[in-house]
């Protein structure tokens, strides 16, 4: 790397990690991933689990080839949210955490409402029901008296427990904790009276720290594998990767919308106060930690979850084809073939997801897709409906037009997908970050280290650093019509 400073983003997400280098000469990054290794759930006795050793394994070895050439100046760890770790009072972990998709909260907001209202809840959280937040994790163990809330001295939010492994003190970060249903929106605070009325014990959660917080330098174990000269500073960057990528996005103003484009497909809009109303609670948007005390005004939405389970599928099958290969087949596709809900239960982990897709369409009247390219056509034109709908949601409850989509992540490489979108949104796209995670998190450094002097400064120099694309709608196409089958089928209407 030429830069002038170097900083190191570790980014965890759901199906993979990464280990990249930012070289800084004053005006850009550059950016370059030094290390990948893969990350998914791992099944014993029908739970699944984290497996955080493996992957701090894999996190020392990608720092080891990131300090090839000199250390790094700072090192910032991002994940997935809502999913912790658990530790005892002498700091070990007191099993591997598990993983979100485990189906042992299956139910659980239910059974928490008879303690307190959905209403209620969303009044001091802000945040979105699911299942998977780990209010509802936490509850399902206060339930059945799990003795781990009985031996654990501190809960460690995923990305920083490993923070908490490279040498920092054991915190939360604010913009992952607000993805935990835990916090209360206005206070900004541990929302200690409502952990303690669902049986949760308050006194497992760390301090809080905002991002951009230096924690201290790397451990002397850390240091010794980095190389020689000063110790490498640990950033509590916008430790929720999706924190880091909104943050990460040039030219995001008020008549904007973003969607961060991956596993999980969150589209919103970044606001100064949260947004805590009972008409957003019905329409199912969160509010979440961004940079700058900003508020991330979102809806969690199934993303390119459906198309990687298909292709995972195949690939068991002896089916293995590329990803281009698998968008050019959906682009001669029979347009509007088949819709499906992107975030019914039956999608959410099933074991062949080829199978429940047809499965689905049968059972709303609809014939199944016939092939490769029928069904990923039938995922992502199912996927960016979602993103019209949410579009529409966003400018009724906001009360003005958004002129723009800005798609950021993995999802703005697919060119097929950008391209619906602006079809079915009726708005210009601009793709790109495709790194915006990344970018976000050496970005926060930079501005921690002193390097950037804001989040203003922060977006331009990544403006400098990359390429947009942008994507205008097409005239025609059956959306409207495809929006209101798509509502019939959440509605349980057959097609």
């Amino acid at each position: 790397m030429n830069g002038k400073s170097k900083f190191v983003a570790v980014d965890l997400g759901a199906s993979n990690g990464r280990v990249l280098v930012a070289g800084w000469d004053g005006a850009r990054f550059q950016l370059r991933e030094v290390h990948r290794f893969g990350n998914g759930p791992v099944e014993v006795l029908g739970r699944l689990h984290w497996d955080v050793l493996g992957l701090w394994s894999e996190i020392r070895n990608g720092l080891a080839r990131a300090s090839a050439g000199g250390r790094p100046a700072s090192i910032g760890v991002d994940a997935w949210g809502v999913d912790f770790a658990l530790l005892d009072s002498a700091g070990a972990l007191l099993s591997n955490p598990r993983h979100y998709r485990d189906p042992r909260t299956a139910g659980a907001p239910d059974r928490a409402y008879r303690i307190v209202a959905p209403e209620t809840l969303y009044a001091v959280t802000g945040v979105q029901t699911m299942a998977i937040n780990t209010l509802f994790q936490l509850f399902v163990m206060a339930e059945s008296r799990d003795p781990q809330l009985d031996a654990a001295a501190i809960l460690l939010p995923i990305p920083n427990l490993f923070s908490y492994w490279l040498g920092a003190e054991g915190i939360a970060e604010y913009t992952h904790a607000t993805t935990t249903q835990c916090l209360d929106a206005r206070a900004r605070t541990w929302a200690d009276d409502l952990l303690g009325r669902l049986g949760i014990p308050s006194r497992i959660f760390p301090p809080l720290v905002a991002p951009g917080t230096v924690l201290g330098p790397v451990r002397a174990g850390v240091a010794a594998d980095l190389g020689s000269g000063p110790p490498p500073r640990i950033v509590a960057v916008a430790c929720h990767d999706t924190a880091s990528a909104v943050g990460a996005i040039p030219g995001l103003d008020p008549a904007s919308a973003f969607i961060s484009s991956g596993t999980w497909s969150l589209m919103g809009v970044e606001l100064a106060v949260p947004v805590i109303t009972d008409e957003a609670r019905r329409a199912g948007f969160t509010n979440e930690g961004g940079l700058a005390g900003t508020t991330r005004f979102q809806k969690n939405l199934a993303g390119l979850w459906l198309v990687q389970e298909c292709r995972r599928q195949w690939r068991q099958e002896g089916l293995d084809r590329e990803w281009d290969e698998l968008l050019a087949l959906a682009a001669v596709a029979e347009p509007f073939g088949a819709i499906v809900d992107p975030d019914a239960p039956e999608l959410l982990a099933p074991p062949d997801m080829p199978a429940a897709i047809r499965a689905a369409c049968t059972r709303s009247g609809q014939r199944p897709p016939d092939g490769v390219g029928a069904i990923i056509r039938c995922c992502l034109e199912s996927l960016v409906l979602r993103y019209r709908a949410t579009l529409e949601d966003l400018e009724r409850l906001l009360g003005r037009r958004i002129e723009v989509v800005r798609v950021v992540g993995g999802g703005s490489r697919n060119r097929l997908l950008c391209q619906l979108t602006a079809d079915a949104c009726g708005r210009p796209v601009v793709a790109g970050p495709a790194e915006a995670t990344a970018m976000g998190n050496v970005m926060v450094q930079a501005i921690a280290t002193g390097e950037l002097d804001d989040v203003a400064a922060g977006r331009a120099a990544i403006a400098a650093s990359i390429d947009l694309d942008t994507y205008l709608p097409r005239p025609g196409g059956a959306w409207d019509a495809g929006l209101a089958r798509q509502r019939a089928l959440s509605e349980g209407v057959r097609a």
